[in-house]
């Protein structure tokens, strides 16, 4: 992906990661629109950076995606850059036999992307360059047990992106999957103040040093990420795990 000159949509977009990478991109010269549940931290992040246009969004919502990315190609016809980001993550106790908070974390982590691209991609085609990133996590490759949905949704997401980056191959549209380890977000209560986290800012900056300078890569995975990224190929998923799990037996 070129680092300037696009139009790009980010959704969930008024806070964290979202908004970090909305920022960074929008003072490289680029015209963004964020997207999210939340008009209030939508405006709060516009008003912040004057130039930047926002949409509220329900990414849990079918009908309202269709409405939404017909209304966001009239307004931005332009649009080359969607970045699905918008997520949730919640903490499951499996024995209790409940499923509504699996079912929203299922609605928002992977069937909105899906659902969103399945609406945006005749539009994103008809550029003459197009980008689909999607957020995916750390954990797609060594699930927390403590948050399995989640887990298993980013990794559905990671499957998914595969798919479709080999089915868009030969055409104008690139698919990028962005792997986060965990970033000191308010993603889940208490982690925006973790130390064990990763500063927001310092993963952003080399995020966005690796975009240009891997401007063709499938995947952009931080430093910090490679320890869950590459646990399997190395031989030491096992041992992965239950480092990572082992404060929540």
């Amino acid at each position: 992906m070129k680092s300037s000159g696009n139009t790009i949509l980010i959704t969930g977009g008024g806070t964290g990661i979202g908004r970090a990478l909305a920022e960074a991109l929008h003072a490289l010269g680029n015209e963004v629109i964020i997207a999210g549940r939340r008009k209030e931290a939508l405006d709060a992040a516009t008003t912040a950076n004057p130039g930047m246009a926002s949409m509220v969004l329900d990414v849990e919502d079918p009908a309202a995606i269709k409405a939404f990315a017909a209304q966001v190609t009239a307004a931005h016809p332009r649009l080359n850059v969607l970045i699905n980001n918008a997520g949730i993550m919640r903490p499951e106790d499996l024995r209790k036999g409940e499923t509504a908070d699996a079912e929203a974390m299922i609605a928002t982590n992977l069937l909105g992307p899906i659902r969103l691209i399945a609406a945006l991609l005749p539009a994103l085609q008809k550029q003459a360059h197009a980008t689909i990133i999607n957020v995916s996590s750390g954990l797609s490759f060594v699930p927390l047990a403590l948050t399995p949905t989640y887990s298993a949704t980013k990794a559905a997401l990671h499957s998914y992106s595969q798919s479709l980056r080999h089915q868009l191959k030969g055409t104008t549209t690139e698919v990028i999957e962005l792997v986060p380890p965990g970033v000191q977000t308010d993603l889940m209560s208490g982690q925006a103040a973790n130390p064990q986290m990763m500063p927001l800012a310092e993963y952003i900056a080399e995020v966005m040093s690796l975009l240009k300078s891997q401007p063709d890569a499938p995947e952009i995975c931080v430093q910090r990420v490679g320890f869950l990224r590459f646990a399997e190929a190395q031989g030491r998923f096992d041992a992965t795990f239950d480092i990572l799990n082992s404060q929540h037996r």
